[in-house]
C-alpha cells in the first residue's frame, strides 16, 4: 500500500497535516531528515506511516517507557505489531523480544535510549531488517536542551550497525542551536529539516501575578467551559488542589508518578473520557495522551524552562478551538525558582558520596556489580543518608553523564512468565508434583503462548480461581522458578537503576567538572527566560516564538498582554470620541452639565464625566458655575 491507503487504512484520515507528507516524501526517499512539528502536531504520523510503507521493521528511540507504552499500546489497537524493550526487563525475555523482531512480523521495535547500551540488543538489531530509525524527543541528545539525556548520545551507534537506514529525529521544542547540536550528535548527512511554526492562534497565553492562586484557579475553572489540566510542583500538591477543587464543587482528581498502576490508569481514563473535568499533575501527566479538547492548561508554579513549559501548555487545544494557557506566578515564585536552581547543582564531593552511598544501598563491594540492575526508591535512598532530594537527582545525572551508571523514570511491567521446560517435561513435574497441577493447569488455560514467550499474568485472577490466596500463588510460582520449570518476573512499579561500570573508589572517579559548569550556565539561563517571560510587558507568543529563533513573529492578539494593549487603545478612542462629541455640542451653544452627560452617546456616565473634567483641567472647555462654554 502507499503512504495515502495507509493512513486511511490504520488512522482513518483522509489527508495528512501540514508539513506530515513533506516529511514523509523525505523519509520515504531514504534521506536524514529533522522534524519540529509543534505538541499536538501530529510527529508519530511521521515516522510511522513511512515505516508501514517500506518491508522491514522500524526502530524508535524514546526516553520515557510510559510514551513507549502509549504508542505501542496505540499502534497494536490499529492492529500494527509493535514491542518495546526498557529497563526492567530480564535478559532471557529481551532474548524472546529480539528474536520475534528478527523471525517475526514485528514493525516497530520501541527502545529506550539505555538499551542501547546493551551489547546484546547492538547484536541483535544487526540481524533485523532495519527500514527507518526514529529518534523522538530529539531534543534529549543535546546538552544545551532543556532535558538532556547522555544515554541518546549512543544512539549514533545504530548509524555503524546500519549505515545505510535512514535517520528521522523528530522534537516539540528545540532552538535553533539545538537543532544544529541534533545534527551533529546524530552525525545525520545532509538532512531534510522541516519546521512547522511554533505559533498557536488557537491558545491564548495569560500571566497573572496573584498572591491567592486558588481564587483566580476556580474562576478559571468556572468560566472556561469543557476539561482542564493544572500542573504543581510536587505531589502533596497535586492531592491539596484536586482536593480544594471539589470542594468548590468541581469534578477534579489528581495524579502522579507514586500512585499504583491501577489508580493512574482509572484516573486517565475517567479523565479522558471527561467524567473527570480537571486533572492536577506533576509534570509526568500528559505525555502520550492523545486528548485534542482540552480547553485550559493551568501552571500553579513557574517551570524550569521555556521548552518544558511550551510543551506541557501546548496540550490545549490540540483540537485548534480556542483554548487557553494561563502561568499563575508572584514574586515568591520567582525567589523560589531561583533557590530550586542553586539547590540543584550538588559539588563534585556530593557527587562522589552519592555514588559511594549507592555502593552502600546495594551492598557492592568495589570492583564488583557491572551490569547489574536494581529497583531504586529515590526517597527511601534520600531518607536513609539524609540526602537532598533535588540534589541527589542531579547528582545522579551526573553520574549518568559521566558513564557510571543509568537511571530509568517510574514504570510500571505487568508480571510475566516463561514456561523454561517441554511439555513432556512439564507433565512429569506435574505428576511427581500433585500440590503445583492445579496451579499449573490454570496458568496454561488462561495464559496461551506461555512456552514460546514471557506471557502476562495477574496473581490476583490465579488465586481467586484457585481459591487461595494472592500470596499463596507468589510463593508457588517462585518455588517453580527455583526447581527452574518456569522463568518468573514480578510486576515492577519503581525506577531501575543499573551499573554501568563496577563499582569505583570514590577517590578514583572521574567526574567531569567543565560539563557541570557548562550545565550550570545552561540552567541559568533557561531559569532566567521563563522569568523574563512572566514579568516582561511583551506579547507571550512574540516571545515564546522568538526564542525558538522564528523570525519577525506576529503578535498573537490574544495573549493577556495584546488584550491589555487593546483595551487601552480602545480607551484612547472611547476618550477622543467623547471629545470630539463635547466639542460638537458646544458649537451650538452653552449646556449645562446635566444636558451635556445626557447628550453624549458614547461612554459610562463615569467616562463622559471624567472626561469633562480633564477638559477644563486642561483650558479646552470653560463654565461659569452653571453652564460650560467651548
Amino acid at each position: 500500500m502507499n503512504k495515502a491507503d495507509i493512513l486511511k487504512q490504520y488512522w482513518g484520515f483522509d489527508s495528512f497535516r501540514p508539513l506530515q507528507e513533506d516529511i514523509i516524501d523525505a523519509v520515504l526517499a531514504n534521506q536524514d531528515t529533522v522534524a519540529l512539528l509543534p505538541t499536538g502536531g501530529g510527529k508519530s504520523i511521521c515516522f510511522q506511516v513511512p515505516a508501514m510503507v517500506k518491508e522491514g521493521i522500524c526502530l524508535v528511540v524514546s526516553p520515557l517507557v510510559a510514551l513507549m507504552k502509549d504508542q505501542v499500546e496505540n499502534l497494536k489497537g490499529r492492529g500494527i505489531e509493535a514491542v518495546a524493550i526498557n529497563a526492567g526487563m530480564g535478559k532471557r525475555e529481551i532474548d524472546i523480544l529480539l528474536d520475534n523482531c528478527i523471525y517475526g512480523k514485528i514493525k516497530f521495535l520501541y527502545l529506550s535510549p539505555e538499551r542501547l547500551l546493551s551489547e546484546i540488543v547492538k547484536e541483535r538489531i544487526s540481524y533485523m531488517n532495519v527500514n527507518l530509525i526514529a529518534v523522538d524527543e530529539a531534543h534529549c541528545i543535546s546538552q544545551w536542551g532543556y532535558d538532556f539525556r547522555p544515554p541518546y548520545l549512543k544512539v549514533k551507534d545504530l548509524r555503524l550497525i546500519h549505515p545505510d537506514v535512514p535517520v528521522i529525529a523528530l522534537t516539540a521544542t528545540a532552538t535553533q542551536y539545538v537543532r544544529a547540536d541534533i545534527i551533529d550528535k546524530l552525525e545525520l548527512t545532509n538532512p531534510s529539516v522541516f519546521v512547522k511554526s511554533f505559533a498557536r492562534k488557537n491558545l491564548s497565553y495569560v500571566v497573572m501575578d496573584l498572591e491567592d492562586k486558588y481564587k483566580k484557579l476556580i474562576d478559571i475553572a468556572r468560566n472556561v467551559k469543557g476539561c482542564g489540566l493544572v500542573y504543581v510542583r510536587n505531589r502533596r500538591e497535586t492531592a491539596e488542589v484536586a482536593h480544594f477543587l471539589q470542594r468548590n464543587q468541581i469534578a477534579a482528581d489528581f495524579y502522579h508518578a507514586g500512585l499504583t498502576r491501577d489508580e493512574r490508569s482509572q484516573k486517565q481514563e475517567a479523565w479522558k473520557k471527561n467524567s473527570i473535568r480537571v486533572m492536577v499533575a506533576t509534570n509526568a501527566f500528559g505525555m502520550g495522551i492523545d486528548k485534542p479538547d482540552v480547553r485550559f492548561v493551568v501552571h500553579l508554579d513557574l517551570p524550569e524552562s521555556l521548552e518544558a513549559y511550551y510543551q506541557e501548555a501546548g496540550r490545549a487545544g490540540r483540537d485548534d478551538q480556542r483554548s487557553f494557557a494561563v502561568l499563575l506566578a508572584n514574586a515568591s515564585d520567582h525567589h523560589n525558582l531561583r533557590r530550586k536552581y542553586t539547590d540543584n547543582f550538588p559539588s563534585v564531593e556530593e557527587i562522589r558520596k552519592t555514588y559511594h552511598y549507592l555502593g552502600s544501598y546495594y551492598q557492592l563491594a568495589y570492583g564488583v556489580g557491572q551490569g547489574l540492575s536494581f529497583p531504586f526508591d529515590l526517597a527511601d535512598f534520600c531518607k536513609r543518608f539524609d540526602l537532598n532530594v533535588l540534589k541527589t537527582i542531579s547528582a545522579l545525572k551526573f553520574l549518568e553523564h559521566d558513564g557510571y551508571l543509568t537511571l530509568s523514570e517510574n514504570l510500571f511491567l505487568d508480571s510475566r512468565l516463561l514456561v523454561l521446560v517441554g511439555n513432556e517435561d512439564l507433565y512429569r513435574f506435574q505428576i511427581e508434583n500433585a500440590g503445583f497441577d492445579p496451579l499449573i493447569k490454570t496458568l496454561l488455560r488462561s495464559y496461551g503462548g506461555a512456552f514460546d514467550q514471557y506471557v502476562k499474568i495477574k496473581e490476583d485472577d490465579v488465586a481467586k480461581r484457585l481459591g487461595v490466596s494472592y500470596n499463596t500463588v507468589i510463593a508457588m510460582l517462585k518455588r517453580m522458578q527455583d526447581m527452574e520449570v518456569i522463568s518468573y518476573l514480578p510486576q515492577t512499579d519503581q525506577p531501575q537503576l543499573e551499573f554501568i561500570l563496577p563499582r569505583a573508589d570514590q577517590q578514583h572517579m572521574d567526574i567531569d567538572v567543565k560539563y557541570i559548569a557548562m550545565r550550570k550556565k545552561i540552567q541559568e539561563d533557561q531559569i532566567n527566560a521563563v522569568l523574563t517571560y512572566a514579568s516582561m510587558p511583551v506579547c507571550r507568543s512574540i516571545q515564546l516564538l522568538t526564542y525558538f529563533d522564528e523570525l519577525h513573529p506576529a503578535k498573537c492578539g490574544v495573549c493577556d498582554i495584546c488584550l491589555g494593549e487593546k483595551k487601552v487603545q480602545e480607551a484612547g478612542e472611547r476618550q477622543a470620541k467623547i471629545e470630539f462629541e463635547i466639542a460638537i455640542l458646544l458649537q451650538s451653544g452653552p449646556q449645562n452639565l446635566t444636558d451635556l452627560v445626557s447628550a453624549l452617546k458614547t461612554g459610562t456616565e463615569n467616562e463622559k464625566l471624567d472626561r469633562i473634567r480633564e477638559l477644563l483641567d486642561a483650558g479646552k472647555i470653560k463654565t461659569d458655575g452653571k453652564n460650560y462654554y467651548l
